[in-house]
Formats: C-alpha cells, structure tokens, sequence
C-alpha cells in the first residue's frame, strides 16, 4: 500500500524531475563555462589539435558564451529551448571532433558523456521547461501568452 502512494507521489510530479534535470544540466554548462574561461588556451589547444574548422578565436567564444548563458538560462529556465538549442551544435561538435577518436567505453568515458548532454539538450530543446522555471513563472502570471499551438 505504501509503495504505491509513494508511485503516484512520483508519478503526479513527473514533470518536476525533469525541471530537477534541467536545472543539473544548465548548472553543469555553465561550471564547464567557467573551467573554460579559466584555461581558455586549453580549450584553444584542443580546437586546433582536433581540426575544427573555423576553429578560430569567433568559435572559442561562441562554446564559451553558448555554456555560460546557456547554462544560466536553463538555470532558470528562460527560454529554455533556445538554450538548450544553443549548445546541440557546441556538444555535436565536441562529438564529431573531439571525442570520436576516443571511442566508446575509453578511461574517461568522455564521448558517452558528451553523447548524454547532447541527448538532454535536444530532449529541452523539444520539451521545454516545466514548472520550475521562469518560462512557466510568465507564462502563468499572463506576461507570455502559453506556447499553444493557434487553430488553423
């Protein structure tokens, strides 16, 4: 008996797990953004090393503002897809050039990891943000009209 009001506890806040999601992704970004900002000729390194085209400085920092506001924007979740759409070409990138080579299942496990992030940022980018978050906060406070599609 017990077991079962604590299924329909979970199961009537399902959408809170992935705000909770969310918010560990945009954190993440954003603290990865900061490591980036902080060795900045690493990550510049990185990029040549890989042949990245256009891996010049214009790309160094669109990853580095794509992680910062991006994550901070998931965060909060404000625009949330736009965010997580921001960065699906910075992880693919990462996965065409940078991981790929390692495979899967290396030491640092760095491609499977990317892979994640990059499924979570396309899973926002389609989905959105959920009640934690300021998209919802406007939404119901009439600020932004809901994001319903209009009758044709």
């Amino acid at each position: 008996m017990e077991n079962q009001s604590t299924l329909a506890w979970i199961e009537s806040r399902r959408d809170l797990w992935l705000d909770l999601l969310r918010i560990y992704l945009g954190a993440a970004l954003f603290i990865k953004g900061m490591v980036f900002v902080g060795n900045a000729a690493a990550l510049s390194e990185t990029m040549t090393a890989s042949h990245i085209p256009f891996g010049d400085v214009g790309l160094l920092h669109y990853v580095v503002t794509a992680h910062l506001a991006g994550g901070i924007m998931l965060l909060f979740g404000i625009a949330t897809r736009a965010a997580a759409a921001a960065n699906i070409p910075v992880l693919l990138g990462a996965v065409l050039f940078v991981h790929r080579r390692e495979g899967l299942f290396a030491p640092g496990q760095s491609l499977e990891l990317t892979l994640l992030v990059l499924f979570l940022l396309v899973l926002f980018t389609i989905n959105g943000s959920g009640r934690l978050s300021v998209d919802h906060y406007r939404r119901a406070s009439g600020y932004e009209p809901p994001m319903e599609p209009h009758p044709a």
